[in-house]
Order: C-alpha cells, then structure tokens, then sequence
C-alpha cells in the first residue's frame, strides 16, 4: 500500500544490503477475530461521486472503505507501518474523481503526521509528511471535517489544523503551505504531557460549489476555529486570498465543532461548550443564510431544563433541501439521541423514542444492561447524498445505519459494522481444551471466542469490567480460568476479580480480603493466576496471596515481593515461578504457591531491572509452557531465555531476533520445541516471526501489506493448532494468523 522501506531503500541505491538482511517469509493467511466495531468512530462520510461508497475514520484505528458489491468495510491503512498515521484526524473523497481520497493523518502532538492520497480508493497511498501536528486520537477528535478539496478545482485542497492555523495545498497535497491571511495562525504547541490540554484549532472548513465552475477556484469559503477567543467564524469570499470574521451567532464561549452548506446559501453549525468527546454540557445550533440574511437559532431543544450535553453530528439531505439532522453528545441523562427537520430548523423531531436497535450481529452492544441504547459520543453524522433514507451515525462503540430516514413509525437501526474491527486488546488466553480463544480488552471487557468468524453472544460478566488485564487457565483443568480488570472509575468497593469453571463462558466474582490487611485488589492491577490442577490462586497485591478455596479465603504468601506475579506451571499443581526484576532473583515455590524460595537463575544476567513490566495492562514476560513440566521461558530485553529445569538453569536463545513480545504455540510436527512467535526487529525488518527450533532461527509471518501500523499489544499461540497465533492491536482488534498452506 504505502512506500516501503524496501522501496525506498532501493531508491537511495541501498537494496542490496536490505536484501542480504531481510529475513526469510513463511507465508501467513491473516484474519480478524469478529467482534464488529467496539471503539470510537469519530466521523463517517459517503463520496458524492459514487452511490455505495462511504469512508469511516477511526481514532487509533485507522480508516475503513464501503465496498457496496461484497457488502462489508474493508481496512485501508493496514499495510501502514507509521503507528501514528491509524489515528485519522480528517478524510475527504474527491467531490468529482471517485477513485480519489485524502486522508489527514496523525495521533497526537508528538507524533508523526502527514496527508496520504489514494488514487484507488485507499488500496495504495502517496504519503506527504507534513509539518503541522494532528491529533486523530486527542480530544477533539470528534470534530470536523478539518479537510475540504475545492470541488470545482479538486486539486486544491484546505487543512484545518489544530495548532498551526490555516493550511491549504495547490498540488493535490503533496505539499502544503500557511495560509497568511486567516486571522488566527495558531496557538502554536500545547504544554508536553500525553495529557496536556490540546487545541482544537481550525475545527472544519466548508467550500461552496456555487462560488465557481468547473475547472474554476471556488471564491467562497467558510472556517470555523474552536479554540477559546471572541471569534471563530471566518468568511472567504476570493477562494481563501482574504479572510474576515462572520459577525453575530450564539454567545463567544460556545464554539464551532461541526458544519455543512447546503445548495440554497445556508450553513449550519453545530456549537459546544467544549470539543469532546467528554465534557461538553450545553450546546446549540444555528442557521447561517451566507448571503447576508444573519443568523437563526435552530437549537431543536431549547428548553431552560433541557438536559446536559451538547450537538456534535451533523448532516443534510442533499436530496431534499432544508432537511437537516443533528445528534446530541454527552447527553447522559436520559440518552443521547438524534433529531431531524425538514424545514430547515424551524421545527424538530426527536427520533430517539421511535428507534429501535436490532443488534443480534453484535450482541455485545447490550453491554451490561438489558438493551442497547441509543449510543453515546455520537460525533459523526451522515446522510447519503444518494438516498435520503439512508443515515449513519457513529458512537463510541459502533456505527448505526438505517433505511427508514423518512418514516413515521418505528426506526430500525442496525450495526453497520462487516469487516470493522476497532478495539485495543489488553490479554489473550489460549487454553489447551476448549474455545479456541478468550480474550481480554480495553473498554469492551473481552470474550469467550467459541467460534472466530462470529460476533460473541456477550461479553465477560459478573462482574463487568470495562478493562480486562490479565487471563489464565489451570494447565491441566484448562475449564477453570481467572480474570482481573478494572471498570471506569471504579468505586473503592468495586469487585475486580472473577473466576470460571467452564472455560470462561460464565464467571463468578472474588473479593480478595484478609483479616489485619487493607483490600489491596480494588484497582483492578493485581494480577491473578491459577494452578496446573485449578485449584490455587495467586494474587499479586501489594501483599501477594493466595486462595485454596476458590477465592472464598486468602492468606498472604511467603518470599514473595510486593506485587509480583507468581506464574502457575502448567504441569505441576505444586509448582509456580516468579521473578523479582528489582533484586535480579528467581524465584520459585514447590508448595502450591504458600511460599517461594530462591531458584538457581543460573545463566541470567545479574540485571533482570528492564524486563519489569511497565503497568498491568502490559503483557507478563515469564511464560510456563503448557505439556511440560518446569519448562519457562523468559523475555529479557529483547532477548529470549529458557530454563528446562524450573528456573535453575537458563540457555539464551541463539537467534537474532529483539523481541517486545513473546508467545507459545503447538509444536511443530517432528519438533521438540514450541513454536515461539513474537514480535520485534529482524534485522532490519519490524514484524511478527516465527520460530519452530527454539528461537535458533526466525522467520517473517507478516508482510509489508500486513502490518496494522505495527501496533500490537499481545500476542498469543494456539497449543491445540501448530502454526496458528493470535495478534492483540492497539486499533485493529485481534488478528489471527495461519501458515498459508
């Protein structure tokens, strides 16, 4: 898809050193495990030069593409191995060329950021790195559209940046330029910190076709800025040459977060009181007529008491003029909901007491209640501009579809979600009898996988936890599992753990307390694990413990560091190992976890400090292998050790390979050895890698179409299926992989 960097290496005249060092492929079949969106869309758009193509940009999982004939999204960034460009801050279809997209992107202040253009529909990008910062996953996401091409000269496109004020491109967007004259250049960078206040910045840019002809610049162009200040309204009227602030509309501290014109010389505009997709509690909508008539507050619910929140979609039926929809944002209590007109604003129908949502594709949308509701973060809004019964809205979970737009009675709306895979996962267990896979993600909870190519009927429960971090199964009684996670600002008497004998498919919560002893599990970071026989737990609290009871009673274990895992043989009930990265030890317990003693470490560096994991959602880099008793295997710093003997004796791996993450798979016919994958750098090459001898030699199981902005989080070995391995992204839900012969 993109410019590879074996493309560009041959460029510069460099190939052949890349070829001697590019590690050997073993062809890999790679497809997603269902689940059916599951994260924040911010925006849908549909092209006006082709019926039945739509594109949706996601926040850190790049972009997808409506193919109408095979009836499903298809990923246009996975062959993108900048991280950053999945987090999309803007996407626009060429108004004339339907073949042509653009698209905006860049995750955050610090990362890269570039405008990518597609001349086949986001199969293949031309990538133009730009100088100006984006923040496709900050806040603010949900606003737009930052980018506009002229439709009557499509080569000239405009960029509304978040710090660097107005930028526009005469050269299909290959390169880009300041524009002077827009009265606000910018607020220049924000404070450092992943969690410093961010601008919004020039929120959306709107260019009326009627200010031209075809071949002809556009004169008349409209921008809105969201940043605080006393105005944020600008008017062109000589195709972006000269600006001038739009005097009048709604009062100076609600702020423009999106806009459409229509075909009769009016924009809409949908104000906030901040720019989301949290912490908007009031706002409005206001009707601009651009030829001079003024504004018209078209708010749908003016109501003194109206409840909190804001508007935030926005849409017009380009089929029939004056007939415009809004969505509310942050509206907690009752609902976020969805309101239309077909007079231009002047009166408003609520749709959410007459909808309906069918979501038996992706039943987890229920969540943890008994229906699926409206939706909340509902940013993007789109009717398609081919038929006016046809609207979208996205959430921060799905993106919903209707065909009953102008209908009086009930709406159905649907999950509009085949080959949409957006979520961050956190733990993957594969046990050695049962469902191919249960998983463990960020927001969604996670899911028993029972089959791979279905939506699960619902989500880990009893208790919901929004974030699922840690998974195990006993190694000989692989029914019995273990969960921990945490939910959103989880109260303090909030239950984290979870245990389930029947391979994960329904749970039963914990509480670990002990007599003289704070609760030390309520944040949702200790870390559980379970026994080869499923009949110990290991807690890793400040003060680790453990259960012999099926969590009923805990008691603090011996020789144990605070929180530090204990790692269940998968063989042996009697025995867990354990490392203490402060003081560069082994440890190791032969009485089912009561306490631990020094093991021989025997072979390790003396300095085991950088393979700490860094938080609890990281994955655990000491690994008992299923079938063998006192088999481990330990990740270090890239490298990769194992001990044969329970911790005693450990060899170093001999292959190249620098792995950040390591997993087990079956092994290979004929081979005395799991199969390990990992990701890392071979060489030169970052992807994921096999290897069936030990770690002795690797080779490459993605390829360069195949690399999902290399974003993994986990990854996990089928031990029932030889070659088969489960991949856990940042944004692109899971991947599984299997040899392609």
């Amino acid at each position: 898809m993109s410019i590879s960097p074996r493309a560009m290496t041959a460029r510069l005249g460099l190939i052949p050193l890349l070829i001697a060092a590019a590690p050997a492929e073993t062809p890999y079949h790679w497809q997603n495990v269902t689940v059916g969106a599951g994260g924040f869309a911010p925006n849908i758009v549909f092209s006006t030069a082709r019926r039945g193509l739509a594109y949706l940009r996601t926040d850190m999982g790049g972009a997808y593409r409506w193919d109408d004939a095979a009836g499903r999204w298809v990923a246009m960034t996975d062959g993108l191995a900048e991280g950053s460009y999945q987090g999309v801050e803007s996407i626009a279809p060429d108004p004339v060329d339907p073949e042509v997209v653009y698209m905006a992107a860049g995750m955050g202040r610090r990362s890269p950021a570039a405008i990518l253009r597609s001349a086949d529909q986001g199969r293949h990008w031309a990538i133009h790195p730009v100088g100006f910062a984006m923040g496709g996953n900050e806040d603010g996401r949900g606003l737009g559209e930052r980018l506009a091409i002229d439709p009557n000269h499509p080569s000239t496109l405009f960029f509304g940046s978040r710090h660097d004020g107005l930028q526009s491109s005469d050269d299909s967007g290959a390169t880009w330029h300041k524009v002077a004259s827009f009265p606000l250049p910018g607020l220049g960078q924000p404070a450092p910190g992943w969690r410093a206040p961010t601008h919004a910045g020039i929120a959306w840019v709107e260019v009326d076709p009627d200010s031209g002809r075809p071949g002809t610049r556009s004169r008349t162009l409209f921008a809105g800025s969201a940043d605080p200040g006393p105005r944020h309204i600008f008017r062109s009227d000589d195709g972006g040459t000269s600006w001038e602030a739009v005097p009048g509309g709604p009062r100076p501290d609600l702020l423009p977060t999106k806009a459409a014109l229509d075909g009769q010389g009016r924009l809409f505009v949908a104000f906030d009181d901040g720019i989301g997709p949290n912490g908007i509690t009031r706002g409005a909508v206001w009707r601009l007529d651009t030829h001079g008539g003024g504004w018209t507050d078209v708010t749908p619910d003016k109501r003194p008491d109206a409840p909190a929140g804001g508007y935030m979609g926005l849409a017009l039926d380009r089929l029939h003029p004056g007939t415009v929809a809004v969505t509310t944002v942050d509206r907690w209590h009752p609902v976020d909901t969805l309101w239309r007109s077909t007079d231009g604003g002047a009166h408003w129908q609520d749709l959410g007491p007459r909808s309906v949502r069918d979501v038996s594709a992706t039943p987890f949308l229920v969540l943890d209640g008994k229906t699926a509701n409206m939706g909340h973060w509902m940013a993007g809004l789109a009717i398609d501009p081919f038929d006016g019964d046809h609207i979208a809205y996205t959430t921060g979970a799905t993106l919903y579809a209707t065909r009953q737009g102008s209908g009086t009675g009930q709406m159905t709306w649907t999950p509009w979600v085949s080959g949409i895979e957006q979520t961050a996962i956190i733990a993957l267990s594969s046990p050695t009898a049962g469902a191919p896979l249960v998983s463990g993600f960020g927001d969604i909870g996670g899911f028993v996988h029972d089959a791979l190519d279905r939506s699960p009927p619902h989500l880990h429960t009893h208790p919901y936890l929004t974030n699922t971090n840690n998974l195990d199964f006993a190694g000989l009684a692989p029914a019995v599992m273990v969960r921990s996670g945490n939910q959103h600002g989880s109260p303090p008497w909030a239950v984290t753990l979870a245990r389930s004998t029947d391979g994960g498919h329904s749970w039963e919560p914990m509480v670990a307390e002990v007599p003289g002893l704070p609760r030390e599990d309520r944040d949702g970071k200790a870390a559980i694990t379970v026994s080869a026989d499923g009949h110990v737990f290991a807690l890793a609290t400040p003060h680790p413990l453990r259960s012999t009871d099926d969590g009923r009673h805990w008691e603090m274990t011996r020789g144990l560091p605070p929180a530090t895992r204990a790692v269940a043989d998968k063989v042996d009930p009697l025995r867990f190992y354990a490392v203490d990265f402060g003081k560069g030890r082994v440890l190791a317990s032969n009485d089912g976890g009561a306490s631990f003693t020094l093991a021989g470490g025997r072979g390790l560096p003396a300095d085991l400090s950088r393979g700490q994991p860094r938080n609890s959602e990281t994955p655990y880099p000491l690994i008992a292998e299923p079938g063998r008793a006192g088999s481990l295997w330990l990740k270090l710093d890239g490298a990769i050790w194992h001990s044969a003997d329970g911790g005693n004796n450990w060899v170093r791996a001999p292959g190249p390979i620098l792995a950040d993450l390591l997993a087990l798979g079956a092994r290979a016919p004929g081979s005395s050895a799991p199969t390990l994958f990992a990701t890392g750098l071979l060489g030169t090459v970052h992807g994921v890698f096999r290897s069936i001898d030990g770690g002795v030699s690797w080779t490459r199981i993605n390829n360069d179409e195949q690399q999902w902005g290399l974003r993994f989080r986990v990854i996990e070995g089928d031990p029932k299926r030889f070659g088969r391995v489960y991949l856990g992204t940042d944004g692109r839900g899971i991947l599984y992989g299997d040899p392609a012969f």
